[in-house]
């Protein structure tokens, strides 16, 4: 996504943010109970397949991996699909494939866009190569040459998120439900990454003059431009009036839609990883 001269202008005598406030964050409920148990029935299903296909996003392919889930897997042919390649930025590609090998020994990887079944046809001849001509339990079948049959389960977390960062970055991508975490605390995190990236699509995406360093001047700057405002009564020395107040959830909420979306380009969050510095751990 290309910027106007006039945002370019306002990016390069940019002040960035040091950093996000990510302290007082109540992580441990961010984990839904319903996971723990989905992850028992994972484990349970395992000694009924022949092979395991992981799907994860694309935009963090480092990041939020179910230790248990990778324990139980054991010895069993194990194929990992990073999907949402489109909304992700794959410059450093092979340098994610590296990672995943060394640190955790995951050497079929493919990225797909099930949206346009790009590289999803690859799915099931990697299967079949893993696992030669033993299909067992027909269940679900999706494929008929060769033979091939499905058994869905649950997605899990981990239920010990490491860190806040790591938290937030599995909430943007829509894994964590956002009233858990809060849509201003990912609206906030989301734009210092942002900026810390250098991706700004959001400048033109919302028509803006130039970078935001504040993220309740963005949100405000969104409200007011999406119409998303609401009357509020202020109390004032001559009585209640009504004045206009941007509503900051719904700026919020907009933001990270437009993110989800692929509108303000590709973003790759575990960038910090794929360059050694991994996020802070989570105080017990």
């Amino acid at each position: 996504m290309r910027l106007s001269a006039r945002a370019l202008s306002g990016v390069t005598g940019a002040a960035w943010r040091a950093g996000v406030a990510l302290r007082g964050q109540d992580v441990a409920r961010w984990f839904p109970g319903h996971m723990a148990k989905g992850l028992k029935k994972m484990q349970s299903s395992l000694t009924r397949v022949d092979c395991v296909i992981e799907v994860r996003d694309a935009r963090i392919p480092l990041s939020g991996r179910n230790p248990v889930f990778q324990e139980a897997l054991g010895l069993k042919p194990h194929l990992l699909v990073l999907n949402k390649m489109d909304l992700a930025d794959l410059t450093e590609r092979q340098k994610i494939v590296q990672q995943l090998e060394e640190g955790e020994g995951l050497r079929n990887v493919i990225f797909t866009n099930c949206m346009t079944d790009e590289n999803v046809r690859q799915v099931i001849p990697a299967v079949s190569q893993l696992i030669g001509s033993s299909h067992r339990y027909h269940r679900g079948e999706v494929s008929e040459r060769p033979l091939v049959f499905l058994l869905d389960t649950p997605g899990v977390l981990a239920p010990r998120i490491e860190s806040v960062e790591t938290g937030l970055k599995l909430a943007l991508c829509g894994t964590l439900l956002d009233h858990l975490v809060g849509e201003e605390t990912m609206a906030d995190y989301l734009l210092h990454t942002l900026n810390e990236h250098r991706l700004l699509g959001y400048v033109q995406h919302y028509g803006l003059g130039g970078t935001c360093q504040d993220t309740g001047h963005l949100l405000k700057s969104v409200a007011v431009r999406l119409g998303k405002t609401r009357k509020v009564k202020a109390l004032t020395g001559t009585g209640d009036v009504n004045v206009v107040q941007p509503n900051y959830a719904a700026a919020a909420r907009d933001f990270l839609q437009a993110f989800r979306s692929g509108q303000l380009g590709p973003v790759m969050l575990d960038r910090d990883l794929l360059r050694g510095h991994p996020p802070a751990e989570t105080e017990p």
